[in-house]
């Protein structure tokens, strides 16, 4: 649903901080993984109009930035996907009609179960669109699809995020309810406008033929459907961060957590993609220098409800380094947690082994069940 205090128009721009009167909330959705991050592949592949501000904007990472004194030859720089205003047909009629609307397509850097959606329309305060609706697919195709393939009559498309009125300058959340697993979205500005950034929250739900293909691969990487399930402690940087593809880029690319000043510990208790053998372990502390945690530990669990049994006894890290650990034996179960001592943080955590029988079984049947 949308979050109805967003509704309506911002204030113009007075000047100073441009985030100042920028509208927000905690949504729940947000403790899933964002499907639509470059980082895991997404891009965004068509559009039918981006006269203003270009559409891969709209998947940056980064806060959508403002200079009130940035002009091109088209007008006011933007950064996020705007389109031209659209017209009628004639002096007559010079308004758009109510389906006039602008388009595009979003590939999701990973296939999964939408939780929830964020458009947001930082710094878009008269030029945002009047309403926003959200159409997703999944592409059951070998090849990855054109953009002329996805708007074929055979492409079947659910509305996740019926026709709503949002804000400008505002982050409009929605939660999606749909348990269907999709690789592409189709997102509509009623009838034109500008969005700064799009956000889809979801779980990954990766293909069991691919990882079955691989053999070995990391059990626990966001991008083969692993998750972060909780943490101790969020302070500076998402525990999700750990299981993100590719190596830390800087330090807060990791996660690390506040100071403590007591003698516990800080954790993260991860869910693997499904029941697994692990058999070697990569924890890299890349980035973290004076501040990297250090010693750790790792268990693992069968369920929810299984009792933690330790594999990797609590061991010295080292600043800025990747360490590499075999297994003298499998470690098997369906959850992992890291200990780490006293507090600190690391970069990632990489779990290298293979689906048991079990575990690939469960897979494929909510892959079937989710219509994957």
């Amino acid at each position: 649903m949308a979050i109805e205090s967003f509704t309506g128009n911002a204030n113009p721009y007075g000047g100073g901080d441009p985030y100042a009167d920028y509208r927000t909330a905690d949504f729940p959705f947000t403790q899933y993984a964002n499907l639509a991050a470059r980082e895991l592949g997404a891009g965004v592949i068509a559009a039918n109009d981006e006269f203003f501000a270009q559409r891969e904007n709209l998947l940056i990472s980064e806060a959508a930035h403002f200079d009130p004194e940035d002009f091109g030859h088209k007008g006011k720089v933007m950064d996020g996907w705007e389109t031209r205003r659209r017209r009628g047909v004639s002096a007559t009629q010079p308004w758009p009609t109510p389906e006039d609307h602008d388009w595009a397509l979003v590939r999701l850097g990973a296939p999964g179960v939408i939780r929830g959606i964020v458009v947001d329309t930082a710094h878009f305060r008269g030029n945002m669109p009047q309403a926003v609706s959200v159409e997703a697919t999944n592409w059951e195709g070998a090849l990855a699809p054109t953009p002329e393939e996805l708007q074929g009559d055979a492409v079947k498309w659910t509305t996740i995020v019926a026709r709503t009125p949002v804000g400008g300058h505002a982050a409009n959340g929605f939660e999606v309810t749909a348990e269907q697993r999709f690789t592409h979205l189709r997102v509509n500005q009623h009838p034109d406008g500008g969005i700064a950034r799009l956000r889809v929250y979801g779980e990954v739900l990766p293909d069991p033929k691919w990882l079955s293909a691989l053999g070995s691969f990391d059990v626990v990487a966001l991008e083969n459907g692993g998750s972060v399930q909780d943490a101790s402690n969020r302070f500076y940087s998402p525990p999700t961060n750990t299981i993100n593809p590719g190596r830390s880029r800087k330090m807060d690319d990791g996660w690390e957590t506040a100071r403590r000043r007591d003698n516990g510990n800080d954790w993260i208790r991860y869910q693997l993609v499904a029941e697994s053998e692990i058999r070697a372990v990569e924890i890299d502390t890349a980035y973290l220098k004076g501040n990297s945690a250090g010693w750790a530990s790792l268990s693992v669990r069968t369920g929810e409800e299984g009792e933690w049994t330790e594999f990797l006894p609590r061991t010295r890290l080292q600043p800025d380094t990747n360490h590499r650990f075999v297994l003298d034996a499998p470690a098997v179960g369906t959850h992992v947690r890291i200990d780490i001592f006293p507090d600190g943080g690391f970069s990632r955590l990489r779990l290298y082994g293979s689906l048991t029988e079990a575990g690939a079984a469960a897979l494929t049947a909510r892959n079937q069940e989710l219509g994957g």
